[in-house]
């Protein structure tokens, strides 16, 4: 079973402009790329402001053209808010390899040291 099954469509619309088709698109592409426990909390936030959800055996579709400005932001919150979790979670596996590395690969080297006696 496919994990990401949630899709996103979006209806070429003549009133929408194109600096909001790109915003559009680039919502949909983030989305599409989480793990399904952020595409689930995409979902609450859709059925709390009573969005159409259509869904079939395929996965589960949203047109993000009918979306009102509210329900965008509040998406786009919870991208950013994804985006800046892993950028920190990155930063701490980071630093903690790091510390890792420096600490104990230095005191290993240390308590390996052989101490000669030149007095033979």
């Amino acid at each position: 079973m496919k994990e990401n099954n949630i899709k996103f469509y979006m209806y070429l619309m003549i009133k929408m402009n194109l600096q909001n088709l790109e915003q559009l698109e680039s919502m949909k592409n983030s989305i599409e790329s989480m793990s399904k426990f952020h595409q689930i909390e995409i979902l609450k936030i859709l059925s709390k402001h009573l969005c159409k959800i259509n869904e079939n055996k395929s996965g589960v579709y949203i047109n993000l053209s009918f979306l009102s400005e509210e329900t965008i932001e509040e998406m786009k919150g919870y991208i950013d808010y994804v985006k800046n979790q892993e950028e920190s979670l990155k930063t701490v596996e980071y630093q903690k390899e790091e510390f890792k590395n420096t600490f104990f690969y230095e005191k290993q080297d240390k308590d390996e040291t052989i101490l000669y006696n030149e007095t033979h």
